[in-house]
Parts: C-alpha cells; sequence; structure tokens
C-alpha cells in the first residue's frame, strides 16, 4: 500500500486491546484507570535512556477518532456489535497524562508516562504509546552516546536510507536533534520538525564525471561553500585535486570541508590535515562518514584524529547494539483500586506515582519511585502534560526546548553515566519504603487465604 494511503490512526493498535475494550463496555467497567509505561530493564550497553516521542503521543490522543472507514473494517471482522461499533464512533481520549519531559535521562522501572482515564479508553491506546515511546527513546539514547562520543565536534545523521521505514525514519530524526545531533540528510523531517538540514554529493557525482577535478570543479561552480567527497578513486589524490581546485580559484575559493568516507580514517585525516595546512588550507575542515558508530567516533577523537565532524548512518539509525526496550505498559490502578501483577521478573508495582530526582551540589545522585500522595522527596519528573484530552502548557514546548534539557540534564549526571562504559556503580534508583509496603500488602492479598 502507497505509504501516503494512511489508515485511521485508531486502527493502530493491536487487536486484543479492541477485544478487551469491547468487553470492559459490555461490563460497564468504565471507571478510572491508571496505566504506567516505563522500562524494566536497561540495556547492557546503556547507563541510561533518554526519554523521548511524547510530542507524538500526545498528538495521538488529541486527534484519536475512528472515521467511517475504520468502522467498516471492524464491522468486515465480525466479533464488534453495532453497540459497539457506535461507541467507538463517538470515542473521544478524555484522560489525563502526566509525563517524564522528552530529553530527561530515566532509568528502570521509573514511569515515563502515566495515563489516568476511563479504562477502555486507556486500553486502547497502550500499543501506539509503546510503539512511539519505545522507538524514539531508543534512537534518542544511541544518539546521545554518539554526541558524547563526539566530544564537541558536530554529528550529523545520514541515517534515513537504511532505517527501517519512514515513520522511523522521520521519528529518528527528531530524536537524534533532541540528544544533541546538529543535522539531518532527511530533507523530510527538516520540514516537518524545523530541524537543520546537511548534505553535499555521493560517489557517484563523481563517477558521473570523465575526471575528478572536473566534478569537484563544476560543483563547486554551483555551491561554493561545500563539502567535497575525496575518497571516490585514491583518497590523498582526492585532496591533491581539492588543492590544485583552491590554486585554480584563488580568492574565490571557499569550500568548507572535504569528507573521507572509507579506509583508515584516523591515518587518512592526518594525511590529508598535512596536505591542506601545506597548501595554506588550514581554515577547510575534515568531516568523516563510513561505518561509524558511537564506539568508532569515541576512538578518533580520543586518538586525536584530526576530525571535525562526523557523519553516522546506520548503526545509529537502527541502534544496532540495543536495538530494543524492555518496555511495558501496565495497570497499576481501577475503580479506586490499585492493582499489581506478580508474574515472575516483571514486576508491577501499584497506585499513582512520582519519580524524583535527588541531587547534590547539582548532580543526580539518585532517584526515588514514591506514591503520588507521599511528600516531595526530590526533584519531581512526572509532570501533567494533558487535561481531560487537552494538552496543558508543559505538553506543547518547542523541539528546541527538549533538546535544551536534553544537554543539560545529561549535563548533570555523574560523569562516570556519561561514558560509553558500563557505569561502575550503575546509578542507584529507590523504591520509597511506602510504596514497598504497599506493593506487598498488595501482594498478600492476592495470596491463598490472604498469606
Amino acid at each position: 500500500m502507497d505509504w501516503t494511503q494512511r489508515p485511521s490512526q485508531a486502527l493502530l493498535t493491536d487487536l486484543y486491546e479492541l477485544t478487551m475494550m469491547q468487553a470492559y463496555v459490555e461490563e460497564s467497567m468504565e471507571a478510572e484507570a491508571v496505566f504506567d509505561l516505563y522500562v524494566r530493564r536497561l540495556p547492557p550497553t546503556r547507563n541510561y535512556l533518554l526519554a523521548c516521542g511524547l510530542d507524538d503521543v500526545l498528538r495521538y490522543l488529541e486527534t484519536l477518532r475512528f472515521d467511517a472507514a475504520a468502522l467498516d473494517y471492524l464491522r468486515s471482522l465480525g466479533g464488534f456489535s453495532e453497540r459497539f461499533l457506535r461507541y467507538l464512533q463517538q470515542l473521544r481520549f478524555r484522560g489525563d497524562v502526566y509525563a517524564v519531559l522528552e530529553g530527561t535521562p530515566v532509568f528502570a522501572y521509573e514511569p515515563l508516562v502515566q495515563i489516568v482515564a476511563p479504562l477502555p479508553q486507556a486500553q486502547l491506546i497502550e500499543t501506539l504509546v509503546m510503539n512511539q515511546i519505545s522507538v524514539q527513546t531508543v534512537l534518542a539514547s544511541k544518539a546521545a552516546r554518539v554526541v558524547a562520543a563526539a566530544a564537541g565536534r558536530s554529528v550529523v545523521d545520514f541515517g534515513f536510507r537504511r532505517m527501517h521505514g519512514i515513520d522511523a525514519g522521520l521519528k529518528a530524526a527528531r530524536a537524534f536533534h533532541i540528544a544533541g545531533v546538529s543535522a539531518t540528510s532527511n530533507v523530510a523531517a527538516g520540514q516537518i520538525y524545523g530541524i537543520p538540514v546537511a548534505g553535499t554529493m555521493a560517489h557517484s557525482y563523481v563517477q558521473a564525471h570523465d575526471r575528478e577535478l572536473d566534478a569537484f570543479r563544476r560543483f563547486v561552480r554551483l555551491y561554493p561553500d561545500t563539502t567535497l567527497l575525496v575518497d571516490t578513486y585514491d583518497t590523498l589524490a582526492g585532496v591533491e585535486q581539492v588543492v590544485a581546485l583552491a590554486r585554480e580559484l584563488g580568492s574565490e575559493f571557499r569550500v568548507r570541508a572535504i569528507r573521507l568516507d572509507s579506509g583508515d580514517l584516523a591515518e587518512l585525516a592526518a594525511k590529508a590535515r598535512q596536505v591542506l595546512d601545506a597548501a595554506g588550507l588550514s581554515s577547510v575542515r575534515i568531516f568523516a562518514s563510513g561505518g561509524l558508530d558511537d564506539t568508532v567516533v569515541a576512538a578518533l577523537v580520543n586518538g586525536g584524529a584530526p576530525i571535525d565532524a562526523f557523519g553516522v548512518g546506520t548503526d545509529m539509525g537502527v541502534s544496532r547494539d540495543a536495538p530494543s526496550l524492555d518496555i511495558a505498559y501496565k495497570l497499576v490502578s481501577y475503580a479506586g483500586v490499585d492493582r499489581i501483577k506478580l508474574s515472575p521478573g516483571k514486576l508491577v508495582l501499584p497506585g499513582r506515582k512520582q519519580v524524583y530526582r535527588v541531587e547534590r551540589n547539582g548532580v543526580a545522585a539518585r532517584d526515588v519511585i514514591a506514591l503520588a500522595e507521599e511528600p516531595p522527596q526530590g526533584r519531581p519528573l512526572l509532570v501533567p502534560v494533558m487535561k481531560q484530552g487537552q494538552r496543558v502548557p508543559a505538553g506543547g514546548e518547542h523541539l528546541d526546548e527538549a533538546r535544551r534539557r536534553a544537554a543539560d540534564e545529561t549535563e548533570r549526571l555523574p560523569s562516570r553515566l556519561r561514558g560509553l562504559s558500563a557505569a561502575d556503580p550503575a546509578y542507584a534508583v529507590e523504591v520509597s519504603p511506602l510504596l514497598q509496603r504497599h506493593y506487598h500488602e498488595s501482594a498478600r492479598a492476592l495470596a491463598p487465604d490472604g498469606e
């Protein structure tokens, strides 16, 4: 199907959400429910996650509708009553949402999003809420590592062409921008989100000309302030061609950078820098790309390679080392009664909660997961972003605010968490004594004979 022929967003759900929803309606189970979305454990290669994807969740909730085509399709499945289909036709999300704002570092078992809504509504939205928070948090967290590895050098997103579909490619560019990536090659993402776009030429442009110098000469004529790709044939010979072009153009030479896309980038960057400097082209920067990830970027930076910026594609675009999260969306309260789950390895903490960040001298020391009614134990991370289906100011922030928050909040983490190696010790996340007691009391209440 043509990707532009999008189905109703209301159908972006799992079938069992709708079958449960119909059962709730038939049983008149429409009291207030509370669901928590959280990650059970961090991937081994992540010291923290960078929360992302909230804006898309709120946009989905604001516009949630079952249109005629969606209702006709559900009718064709044969499992839904006309009464329930009329219920869906009139459905509008009328719940409240509390969330950790985008760009905030988060940890295991901390609620990232808390949905407070009538049970059928809260159940229906599970799939899309998980999908959007999961993929964007995965990608923002990977990009944060690449940005950290670059140590202040620019990083450009080159990943769209090898990513897992159009939606992921667009959302990735946004997540990368929040995490500190400077620009994207994805033009559609630039239009949609206002992200800076960047790009120059491919090897095919050089190949299409009879001589490499002719390709450079013609490209610079059209784009004087550009970056020239020098490794189509022989990298250092390509750098010499740039030098020749500079001599030819004299004061009109305005090339900003050369791009290295293959080979031993550290060695080639060092030699290219020598050639450029010897020719008086010290202002020409070196841009590196080609199979880069956070570990390769860190090795180049730590090794002193004279590289000024990096283009990172596939590895960041699919978060190769940690492509998924153990993310969960669980009922924690219904009809005024807090709920738990006792499945092994799948802890569900009951009740409405708050996450507090305890800081010392401006540095995060530990987080505390507490019941919402407990006295404050630090800086609260969950804030109201939607009331009765309408965004409140905190839920409508500009993308640049999330980007600034990511930079500021990451800087406030202990230095051991900001590196690429596993933090030792890991960041401490505590469950408050009152919440622990509440959990054990709830578990005893569910045991046979109350044991």
